[in-house]
């Protein structure tokens, strides 16, 4: 049984790619890698928020899904929007890594918390935020592309260091780079962050389906994401919009916390609830409510509001 794979092509989706492909041929697929570029590999030179948040790195791939020119697409799970297109659905999400953001740089001993001020490439809004927030002195400029482009960016003088993923640094082997690792008490991540996940179209035969679920899918990652995820739901928050929400577990009950940041960093609500695994999601939904009324439905319309003005 032959499985085509759907992946962007930077080195990092590959890399993922591979890695879902040596699971599968683990338990006796066959396998073909698909690299295919989407919106958001072709537009480098403005921010996600401006081209859109919406499907900006799984349209193209989802259009071959729905056509069966590949049977699965592998994603970073951050970048799947909270409501997919009608006939696709999430059936795996693999092991999460580790969740944390980075400060990433060739400078060592460059610190958040240090007096000396210094230029920090991002172009998350979470991330921009944030910095804003906690370390205002800390000045932050656009800087998109792949991991490798980034760094290049970084070399030729567009920032003296790059606020990443954990995740996508180890995975690419840039350890070494690492100047240091931010909490996750102040740099939450995106919802998602650390983990890989595999979508398909309707039209994929349930059984080839069911198999690739059991050989891909881990139980808990994937009861953290569902709680995730419906916290982004709830909050209508896309790739544009600075929420942030990670779940973890603790014997048969689950924890969430999360909340919303304004763009400039001026106003920050984070709040955190607590359950029984199995109702996952309605923990996140709960969640997303008592951040919106909070004050987070201010801030998520003011948010809208200065992104359509842009």
């Amino acid at each position: 049984m032959k499985v085509k794979i759907g992946t962007r092509g930077s080195k990092l989706a590959l890399w993922q790619a591979y890695h879902v492909e040596d699971k599968l041929k683990e338990a006796g697929f066959e396998t073909e890698i698909v690299t295919i570029e989407t919106k958001g590999d072709k537009i480098l030179d403005v921010s996600i928020a401006k081209i859109g948040s919406k499907g900006v790195f799984t349209e193209e791939i989802e259009e071959q899904l729905a056509s069966g020119q590949i049977d699965i697409a592998v994603h970073s799970a951050k970048d799947m929007q909270s409501v997919l297109p009608e006939g696709f659905e999430l059936i795996a999400f693999m092991e999460r890594e580790k969740a944390n953001d980075v400060v990433v740089s060739r400078k060592k001993g460059l610190r958040l918390a240090s007096k000396e001020s210094f230029i920090l490439g991002t172009s998350s809004t979470r991330r921009i935020a944030t910095i804003g927030h906690f370390y205002p002195n800390i000045k932050t400029v656009p800087v998109r592309g792949n991991l490798q482009t980034r760094i290049r960016k970084m070399d030729e003088g567009a920032c003296d260091a790059l606020l990443l993923a954990y995740a996508g640094v180890h995975r690419m082997g840039y350890e070494d780079m690492i100047c240091e690792e931010l909490s996750l008490e102040e740099f939450t991540p995106a919802v998602g962050q650390g983990s890989v996940a595999i979508e398909v179209h309707q039209s994929l035969d349930k059984e080839r389906l069911n198999r690739i679920r059991e050989v891909l899918n881990h139980v808990d990652t994937e009861t953290c994401l569902l709680a995730e995820r419906q916290f982004l739901k709830k909050m209508d928050g896309g790739c544009s919009i600075p929420v942030f929400a990670m779940a973890t577990l603790k014997g048969d009950s689950i924890e969430i916390e999360g909340g919303i940041i304004s763009l400039d960093g001026s106003e920050h609500i984070r709040h955190h609830v607590s359950g029984k695994q199995q109702d996952a999601r309605s923990i996140g939904e709960q969640l997303a409510s008592e951040v919106l009324s909070s004050g987070g439905d201010s801030i998520l319309r003011d948010i809208k509001n200065q992104i359509n003005e842009e």
